[in-house]
């Protein structure tokens, strides 16, 4: 049953399936013998599953619990921080994004660079990056897609927000 995800053999005599959104199960099952066989059952179960799975599209949870003041900037879960380092006396400006991935609070930070030295359009860069990530992330989640980070590496050289031939931020990202 490993190629057919959210459904299990839990018995010889039927298939189960499962799907939780939002702490919520929806299940059901199917006995081989009132499907007729084993065929027919996982059939249903199939069916029953991708219908459920329109039914529940974009239900997941974005957060593991609720974030506590995590829009310094007015977006959910973009923050701008200014970050000191005792080691070289210096404080650095960043946005920093949170996300969930795999039910763990993760968090990516663009790191503007020193505050004494940066300009207006590297915060600017930074922010629009990390808004970008940010929504690019809700997209994933809300059309239950898998999240890719990667895109973003090496954020401070590419302006994937002006990539004028993408028309979505997902495809932006995709490129």
């Amino acid at each position: 049953m490993i190629k057919h995800k959210h459904i299990t053999q839990p018995d010889a005599f039927g298939f189960q399936v499962r799907i939780v959104r939002r702490g919520k199960e929806s299940s059901r099952y199917f006995s081989h013998k009132l499907w007729g066989n084993k065929a027919k059952s996982l059939t249903a179960a199939i069916a029953w599953r991708d219908q459920m799975l329109i039914v529940l599209k974009g239900s997941r949870t974005r957060f593991l619990k609720p974030p506590k003041n995590k829009t310094t900037t007015g977006l959910t879960g973009v923050s701008r921080t200014i970050k000191y380092d005792r080691r070289k006396d210096k404080s650095y400006l960043c946005y920093t994004v949170f996300w969930v991935c795999d039910t763990k609070s993760r968090n990516k930070t663009f790191q503007v660079g020193n505050i004494e030295t940066i300009t207006a359009d590297d915060e600017l860069h930074a922010f629009r990056t990390a808004r970008l990530f940010r929504s690019c992330y809700e997209f994933a989640i809300d059309n239950d897609l898998p999240f890719d980070d990667g895109a973003f590496v090496g954020w401070k050289k590419k302006r994937i927000y002006e990539d004028l031939f993408a028309p979505t931020a997902n495809e932006a990202i995709a490129a």
